[in-house]
C-alpha cells in the first residue's frame, strides 16, 4: 500500500520523521514504523472516500478503516467519557476477541462538533489494510474442528457480553471476523435498542443456521445442541459441556508434537539475572530422568523477579521450582479421572496451586521481615499442555485432547505465532490496564500516566487470597509457536515488530526451536538491552514434521550460572520508575535487594515443595472440584 501522505516516525528524537507509507523502518533513524489501523465507528465514517485525510491525521485506506499517520501523538479523548464506550473498557481483559477504544476524531470545529469513535485492536490485516474475513465467509472450506472451535469461543463470549448489554454483537454474522482459529469482533452493538433483550434462545437460532452447514456427524451433534439452546429456559451450564466434549474429541484426533526450549540471560547492562524459566536446555538434556520427563513438552514457565539480587532472583526461582511437583500431581490426577475435567475445574485447581506458590514466597518475606516495597515477588506466565484422554460416543479413546492453559500474573507475556500472524494472549497486570478495566480511561490515555506501567499484581508480595490470576484455555488445532517472555523482550513492542523474521525460518525448518529461542534473546539484548530477558518457546506441530539439522555445539546457554550470583549484602529493596526514552513509557526498575547467600538459596530451592505444601494447605480446601482431595493427598505422599 502506498500513499502521498507521509507516515511519521514514532521516535520523538527523529530529525526527519516523515516516511513514505510502505516503509518498515524509518529512513532517518531506523526505528520500526508503527502501522496503526483503526475502525471508524458509525454511518458518518462510512461516507469518507478512500485517500482522504481526516483531522490532518487519519488517512482513509479502506471503508471505515483509517491509518493514524502520527501514531506517537496521543489521540483526542474527551474529559467526560461517553457511556457508550464503557462496555469496550470493561471488556478489556477479553482484548483477544474485542476491539478497544483508541480515541475520538472531532468532525468540525467548536465544542459542539461531533466526535467519531475510533477503535484499536481491530480485525484488520496489516498487509492489505482490509478486514479479516467474516466467519461465514470461511465457513464452507473450514474443517469441522475449526468450525466447532469458533462456536466454542462465541459461547464463551456470550456471558460477559450479555452482562454488559452487548450480546447482540454475537448475533450479527458480518460482525464476527476470524483470524485463523481466533474469533474477533469488529465492534460492539448495544442491546438497549432491541425490543427484547437477547437470550440463549436467540444465540441458538443462529447456531442452528451455522450448524446446518457442517457435515455429518459433527453437524448433527451441533444441531442437537442448537435445539437445546432454543428451548425455553435453556441454561448455559447444560450446553457448554457438550460443546467442550465435541471440541476435544475433534482436536484429539489430530497429531500433536511439541518441542520446547528456554533461554534466560542477564542482558548486556545487568550483572544479575532476576528472571527464571523452565525448561532450560539443561532441563531438556535430563529428559531421561523420571522426575523430569513428565513435565517436559507440557509445562513452560517464565518468571521475572521483583526485588533485586537476591530478592527477585530468589522469588522467581522459588516460583518455578515450587510449581513442578503440584503440576505433575495435577496432570496425573486428571489423567486418572473417568471423565473430562471442564476448563472451569482445571482453572480452579491451577489457581489453587498458584496460591500455594504465592504463600510460599510470602512466608519467606514474613520470615525475613520484609514489608511494603521491600517484599520480594515475581511475575509469572505459564502454559500447561494438558493431555486429557477423550472417549468418543463410538467407543474410541484418544490420548491427548490438545488443551493449552495459559496462566498469567504481572507483565510477562504469552504470544501465539503462526506463519501468518502474531496474537498477544495475555493482558498486563499494570496500572494502565486496571484503569481501562474500571472504565476510567482508554488504554491509549492510561498508558501515558507516570505510573501506567507499574505492576498491580505479582506472586508473593501479598497473601494468596488477594491474588487474581488470569487463566485461559485454548486448544491447539494448527501449527503454531507459543512464545513466553519477560518484559526484557516484550518492552517497546519488539515481538510485534519482529515476529515474522523468526517465524519464517522456524516454520520453514531452517532453524531449530533452540536456535529460535536464542534468536529472541539476542534480539532483546540488541533492541532493548535494559533488563534481563527470558524466553520459552513451545513449537506445536499438527502437520508432518520436517527434518531439521543443526550443530548441537551451537546451542544457547542455559539460564543462570553460579558466577552471576554475588554475596548477599544488606541493601533494601527499592522500586523506581525510569523513563524509557525510546517508548516514552515509564517502566519499573528492579533494584538490588539482599537476603540469602548462595548456599541458602540452593537449600531453599531444595526444600521449596515442602514449604509450599505446608503454607498453602489451607487454601486448597477452598476449592470444590472432583478429584482434588486425592490430588492433595498425592502431593503430601510424594513429599513424605
Amino acid at each position: 500500500m502506498s500513499s502521498s501522505e507521509p507516515l511519521y516516525c514514532p521516535n520523538p528524537t527523529c530529525t526527519q520523521p516523515e516516511n513514505p507509507v510502505g516503509n518498515r523502518f524509518c529512513d532517518a533513524c531506523q526505528t520500526p514504523l508503527l502501522y496503526r489501523y483503526l475502525w471508524a465507528v458509525g454511518s458518518a465514517a462510512a461516507g469518507y472516500p478512500i485517500g482522504e485525510l481526516i483531522g490532518d491525521r487519519y488517512r482513509v485506506v479502506s471503508p471505515q478503516i483509517w491509518l493514524d499517520t502520527q501514531p506517537a501523538l496521543a489521540p483526542f479523548v474527551p474529559e467526560t467519557l461517553p457511556e457508550a464506550i464503557l462496555s469496550y473498557l470493561q471488556l478489556y481483559p477479553h482484548r483477544l476477541h474485542i476491539p478497544e477504544v483508541y480515541g475520538f476524531c472531532p468532525l468540525g470545529e467548536g465544542p459542539n462538533a461531533p466526535n467519531l469513535l475510533l477503535l484499536d485492536n481491530v480485525p484488520v490485516d496489516g498487509n492489505t489494510a482490509t478486514l479479516y474475513p467474516g466467519m461465514l465467509e470461511l465457513w464452507p472450506q473450514s474443517p469441522p474442528v475449526r468450525q466447532v472451535y469458533w462456536l466454542w469461543q462465541i459461547l464463551q463470549l456470550w456471558k460477559p457480553l450479555l452482562e454488559l448489554g452487548v450480546a447482540s454483537s454475537l448475533l450479527k454474522a458480518d460482525n464476527i471476523r476470524v483470524q485463523g482459529s481466533r474469533v474477533w469482533l469488529r465492534e460492539l452493538y448495544g442491546d438497549a435498542s432491541l425490543i427484547t433483550q437477547p437470550d440463549l434462545q436467540d444465540l441458538g437460532y443462529h447456531w442452528l443456521t451455522w450448524a446446518g452447514k457442517v457435515a455429518a456427524p459433527v453437524g448433527d451433534r451441533l444441531q442437537e445442541i442448537g435445539k437445546q439452546m432454543r428451548r425455553p429456559n435453556a441454561e448455559f451450564q447444560a450446553v457448554a459441556p457438550q460443546v467442550n466434549q465435541l471440541l476435544l474429541e475433534l482436536t484429539a484426533q489430530l497429531p500433536l508434537r511439541v518441542r520446547v526450549a528456554g533461554v534466560s540471560d542477564s542482558g548486556p547492562n545487568r550483572h544479575h539475572n532476576e528472571d527464571s524459566c523452565y525448561p532450560t536446555l539443561n532441563d531438556i538434556a535430563q529428559i531421561d530422568k523420571p522426575h523430569t520427563h513428565p513435565l517436559l513438552n507440557h509445562l513452560a514457565v517464565v518468571c521475572d523477579g521483583v526485588g533485586g539480587h537476591e530478592g527477585g532472583e530468589v522469588a522467581s526461582q522459588l516460583a518455578v521450582q515450587a510449581l513442578k511437583l503440584p503440576i505433575q500431581a495435577l496432570m496425573r490426577e486428571i489423567a486418572e479421572e473417568p471423565g473430562l475435567a471442564m476448563p472451569e475445574v482445571v482453572s480452579e485447581q491451577l489457581e489453587a496451586i498458584l496460591r500455594v506458590v504465592n504463600n510460599t514466597i510470602a512466608a519467606q518475606n514474613d520470615k525475613q521481615k520484609r514489608a511494603s516495597r521491600q517484599r520480594m515477588g515475581t511475575t509469572l506466565v505459564m502454559t500447561l499442555q494438558l493431555p486429557q484422554k477423550v472417549s468418543t460416543p463410538s467407543g474410541q479413546e484418544f490420548a491427548n485432547a490438545h488443551e493449552l492453559y495459559v496462566v498469567h500474573i504481572g507483565d510477562s507475556r504469552a504470544y501465539w505465532i503462526t506463519p501468518n500472524y502474531c496474537q498477544q494472549l495475555t493482558v498486563d497486570d499494570d496500572v494502565a490496564s486496571r484503569e481501562v478495566r474500571l472504565g476510567r480511561a482508554p488504554y491509549s490515555q492510561a498508558i501515558r500516566r507516570r505510573d501506567g506501567g507499574a505492576l498491580t499484581q505479582a506472586l508473593g508480595t501479598r497473601e494468596g487470597d488477594l491474588l487474581r490470576p488470569q487463566i485461559q484455555r485454548f486448544v491447539v488445532e494448527e501449527d503454531g509457536l507459543l512464545l513466553l517472555c519477560s518484559d526484557g523482550l516484550s518492552d517497546n513492542d519488539r515481538v510485534e515488530q519482529f515476529w515474522s523474521d523468526c517465524a519464517h525460518d522456524l516454520f520453514s525448518g531452517a532453524i531449530s526451536v533452540e536456535t529460535a529461542a536464542q534468536w529472541w534473546v539476542d534480539l532483546a539484548n540488541e533492541k532493548n538491552g535494559h533488563d534481563n530477558v527470558s524466553v520459552v518457546l513451545s513449537y506445536c506441530r499438527i502437520s508432518p514434521e520436517k527434518l531439521v539439522l543443526f550443530d548441537p555445539n551451537q546451542l544457547p546457554p542455559t539460564g543462570l550460572s553460579e558466577d552471576e550470583l554475588s554475596d548477599a549484602s544488606k541493601a533494601l529493596l527499592y522500586e523506581e520508575e525510569d523513563e524509557d526514552p525510546s517508548s516514552g513509557r515509564r517502566r519499573r526498575s528492579k533494584g538490588d535487594r539482599t537476603g540469602l547467600t548462595l548456599a541458602q538459596t540452593i537449600a531453599l530451592l531444595v526444600a521449596v515443595t515442602l514449604i509450599s505444601a505446608a503454607v498453602g494447605f489451607a487454601a486448597w480446601w477452598q476449592i470444590d472440584a472432583g478429584g482434588l482431595t486425592k490430588l492433595r493427598e498425592r502431593i503430601f505422599q510424594q513429599q513424605e
